[in-house]
């Protein structure tokens, strides 16, 4: 007997499809909505060079004494000048990589600065540094800037300076390697290798169309010297607190070189964590250049460990996004920076404001001989003005001496070490 239970088709499931409540999205309040970042700053009209006709000029001096100082050359035309002239140059090399610049591009005027950095390189070879046994600044540092500043009014006569222009150019080429007493370097002598190109624009030797050139030619040069010469030397970072900068040295590579990869079809900027892209291009592109050489001189591996800004600004969506926060970060750290701007000087073709302090008036001495320290102070005393450092503390001296990595690293490669830390992740 058939049993009917197996024989009977089972019953179709139920269609609940209708009854489900439709899946509505949930509209974000206008108090969580996350803010919108302030835009980048945008770039000024770069003023046409002075007639120069019966013009006086001045031997360069530090004229920011004081806040009162700093915020007068913040809202001066100065001030706009050095915006204009640093954010004109990352605009001309945007997606552009260093191979667009041919030999035969180069205007004369390139060619004689790059005989002077080729010129300044057979000085550091003729000042080895002793083997002091530490990682701090060699003091041969002192010999060599001396020797640099021997050779100074050649230079720019070489260039096509006349006698009285030179002496006001060249403070800026001068201060470009380093504070000669502290035996440091910071982003403000690397400024003011571009306020050395600046007064050559003013002074009508560097006309718009040698832009490019200028980021893509030049300042490799310029940084390949200065990699020899902090190796050489040990200079410790100007005002840097470890590895919780940008970079002990540099900062305008990044600037620029974020500018450069605007836009590249598959360099994105998680691109840096790989080796395999940082060795094919980065003799293309100033970022990817600087991030392989501060990977190649600190004794512990990964962006992460040694670097946390550069890893934490890898994950930015893109480029355009990244050059965004460097021009925000330029005018932030640097210009608004007073530890920083301390040291800025000032001319006829860079010139202060009437208003602000002269070192004269308070008996400072030049920043060659100035000692370490931090926000510049003007006071009162029993004879008068003077000049004196606030002790403020970590994050706002810049007297806090920290050893270079790259003077850590050398130290390392001469005791026979050179096995690299790999950390365990504690999250």
């Amino acid at each position: 007997m058939t049993n009917p239970d197996l024989t009977t088709a089972p019953a179709a499931p139920p269609d609940l499809s209708k009854k489900l409540p439709k899946l509505v999205p949930r509209r974000r309040s206008k108090q969580h909505a996350e803010p919108q970042s302030a835009p980048a700053p945008p770039t000024p009209p770069l003023p046409a060079p002075p007639d120069l006709e019966g013009w006086k000029y001045e031997k360069p001096q530090r004229r920011i004494l004081s806040q009162e100082d700093h915020e007068v050359f913040l809202k001066s035309g100065t001030c706009e000048l050095v915006t204009s002239w640093i954010f004109t140059l990352s605009d001309c090399v945007r997606e552009r990589p260093i191979s667009s610049i041919k030999d035969e591009d180069l205007e004369a005027v390139e060619r004689k600065i790059l005989r002077v950095l080729q010129e300044a390189e057979r000085v550091l070879e003729k000042c080895p540094p002793e083997d002091t046994g530490s990682r701090f600044g060699n003091p041969v540092f002192r010999t060599f800037l001396d020797q640099i500043a021997d050779e100074l009014p050649h230079w720019h006569k070489q260039l096509g300076l006349k006698e009285e222009q030179s002496e006001e150019v060249a403070a800026y080429l001068h201060n470009s390697f380093g504070n000669k007493r502290r035996i440091d370097y910071g982003s403000g002598h690397e400024l003011n290798f571009f306020l050395w190109l600046l007064c050559l624009n003013r002074v009508s030797l560097l006309p718009p169309s040698t832009f490019p050139s200028l980021v893509l030619v030049v300042l490799p040069a310029y940084l390949r010297l200065m990699r020899k010469i902090q190796a050489a030397y040990y200079l410790e970072p100007a005002g840097s607190h470890g590895v919780w900068g940008l970079d002990d040295y540099q900062f305008l590579p990044f600037l620029f070189g974020a500018s450069q990869l605007s836009s590249h079809p598959y360099i994105t900027p998680k691109s840096i964590h790989s080796a395999i892209t940082l060795e094919e291009f980065h003799a293309e592109y100033l970022y990817l250049d600087q991030v392989s050489f501060v990977n190649s001189v600190k004794n512990v591996e990964g962006l992460r460990w040694h670097s946390p800004m550069l890893d934490d600004i890898s994950a930015s969506k893109s480029w355009a996004k990244i050059e965004a926060g460097m021009r925000k970060m330029f005018v932030a750290e640097i210009l608004h920076k007073l530890p920083v701007m301390q040291h800025f000087l000032f001319g006829s073709l860079i010139p202060a404001k009437p208003a602000m302090s002269h070192e004269a008036d308070f008996g400072v001495p030049t920043e060659e001989e100035e000692d370490e320290g931090g926000e510049v102070k003007v006071w009162t005393d029993e004879e008068g003005k003077r000049h004196v450092h606030a002790s403020t503390g970590w994050g706002d001296c810049c007297g806090i001496r920290v050893p270079a990595a790259i003077g850590a690293e050398g130290e390392e490669r001469k005791t026979g070490g050179g096995g690299r830390l790999r950390r365990v992740p504690f999250d």
